[in-house]
């Protein structure tokens, strides 16, 4: 900021307002204060303290008085990034425990897939596509408006055993299964109620589309259907879906909306206190999950 002041002309002799002035706010263009103190007089200067107009010889310069500028600190500034809840120990308990669970369950990763194969045509392994992690920027609207279509997170491909039939004739729609449904396989009913049938997705936790706790991830026209229909329904995306989770071990498969508004509730409620010890507090409760067959059809 630059201030217009008043100022003599001709050099002269400090007074008391100089020897108190900061040396941090010197004056420039002025000969009277260095940093170092007062400058030296030559002959021609000192000469002119003696004429009495000397006073009358007032001017103006521009002085340029440096002040500190104020910190202005937004307090409600919109992230451009979605803020990373995924602390690096999680992630790697997660992919440690997705090792040591691939490693031991490989026996029976290959018993399932010959029966599979023997008991239906078809391939052993069900791709179907889901929605994860939603990486997009936030906007100020509140929504996510980086890209036109809005899927609600980074697609990936899902691996399960495959528990039904092969569609002969159209793909199938969109849709959840129900407790007798006729497309599930006789082996694909009993890898349904032992939840084996998710074992494959350890691949997905290693390739880094899934943890092994988390949110369950949706089919597309699902998740847009749903978005609809609950209301923070989308918060769901901000983490990285998982093979179990707090509502996977309070709740059964979905059936309705209803179902799906509870598993909600108990999904934001996991994400609020999020963290290693809490993962390994679900891991170990989902083994009597899968034990004693709880919500599973």
């Amino acid at each position: 900021m630059t201030m217009r002041r008043s100022v003599a002309g001709i050099p002269h002799a400090p007074n008391g307002r100089d020897m108190t002035a900061p040396r941090s706010a010197q004056r420039r263009h002025s000969n009277r204060l260095t940093p170092t103190g007062l400058t030296k007089l030559d002959s021609f200067t000192a000469r002119a303290h003696s004429l009495p107009s000397a006073q009358a010889m007032a001017t103006s310069l521009d002085v340029g008085i440096e002040t500190p500028r104020p910190s202005i600190e937004l307090l409600h500034l919109v992230p451009r990034r979605p803020r990373d809840r995924e602390r690096w120990l999680r992630r790697l308990l997660n992919t440690a425990v997705a090792t040591v669970a691939l490693v031991v369950a490989s026996p029976l990763l290959l018993l399932i897939a010959v029966l599979v194969r023997l008991t239906s045509r078809g391939p052993v392994l069900f791709r179907q596509t889901r929605i994860g992690l939603d990486r997009r920027a936030l906007s100020r609207a509140g929504g996510n408006t980086r890209r036109r279509l809005d899927q609600g997170g980074h697609p990936f491909t899902m691996y399960k055993f495959r528990t039904m039939y092969v569609a002969s004739a159209h793909r199938d729609p969109q849709v959840w299964a129900q407790p007798d449904d006729a497309r599930v396989t006789p082996i694909g009913r009993v890898l349904r109620k032992f939840r084996l049938d998710e074992l494959p997705q350890l691949f997905n936790v290693l390739r880094g589309d899934m943890n092994i706790v988390g949110p369950r991830p949706e089919q597309p026209a699902i998740f847009v259907y749903l978005r609809e229909q609950i209301e923070g329904y989308q918060r769901r995306q901000r983490v990285r879906p998982g093979i179990t989770g707090w509502a996977q071990i309070n709740q059964g498969y979905d059936q309705s909306v209803e179902d799906v508004r509870r598993k909600v509730a108990y999904d934001l409620e996991y994400i609020r206190r999020q963290s290693a010890l809490e993962d390994l507090r679900i891991m170990l409760r989902t083994i009597p999950v899968i034990v004693f067959r709880r919500g599973g059809w």
